[in-house]
């Protein structure tokens, strides 16, 4: 199962995920977002990352697909994971003229929401996540769904989840799915948007030990 932390904003906890070989890191472009980061900090960590081999995901919800384009290039993006209500079109156009590789989040509430899945045949990857409330933001809220939907889950694309993940309940989730990969950041955070190096550490730990 791979492992994929989001959020990152410095180089002590990109190092950190380094150590406790975490597979992906997820840049948040997203202003509203504590875990904001800007171009310019996101290619230093890019960088950097070039010594320690972690995968670099940017990760958007609803930009403008002519910056979101530019801002692939600048940094030579190989995966990215639209978080918002780009459509397939939206993927397909990204895709075009690149070698790109596409992870759509889709929130879930219920198991209607998993007929969401085709509407995105463009997609590489989906990630499950809790699907928020109006006034929240889109991932990152440290509140999960009900895991067990996708207990049966049969698609032919690999699949992240994410939504409130941590060390208090990832064995109980580890025990039901055996998804592609998990996604977290809340749950490794000791204040919205500041990740703690202790607890990266402590729930790698207790998912290499399962």
């Amino acid at each position: 199962m791979k492992i994929k932390i989001c959020g990152i904003k410095d180089s002590e906890t990109l190092n950190c995920c380094s150590e406790n070989n975490v597979d992906y890191f997820g840049l948040l472009f997203y202003e509203k977002s504590p875990r904001n980061i800007n171009l310019k900090k996101a290619s230093e960590l890019i960088s950097k990352n070039k010594k320690i081999n972690i995968s670099p995901v940017g990760v958007f919800v609803n930009h403008e697909i002519n910056e979101l384009d530019g801002i692939i290039k600048k940094l030579n993006l190989k995966i990215i994971q639209l978080h918002g209500n780009e459509n397939n079109k939206y993927i397909v156009k990204l895709k075009e003229t690149k070698n790109l590789k596409v992870i759509k989040s889709i929130g879930i509430k219920d198991s209607k929401d998993l007929s969401k899945i085709k509407r995105y045949e463009n997609a590489d990857y989906f990630l499950f996540d809790y699907k928020p409330n109006e006034n929240e933001l889109p991932g990152g809220n440290s509140k999960y769904f009900n895991w067990s939907i996708l207990q049966n889950l049969k698609i032919d694309k690999p699949w992240f989840i994410s939504g409130g993940i941590n060390i208090k309940n990832v064995n109980v989730f580890l025990k039901k799915l055996n998804p592609y990969g998990i996604d977290i950041s809340s749950g490794v955070e000791v204040k919205r948007g500041i990740k703690s190096n202790k607890k990266i550490a402590e729930l790698i730990k207790i998912y290499e030990s399962k």
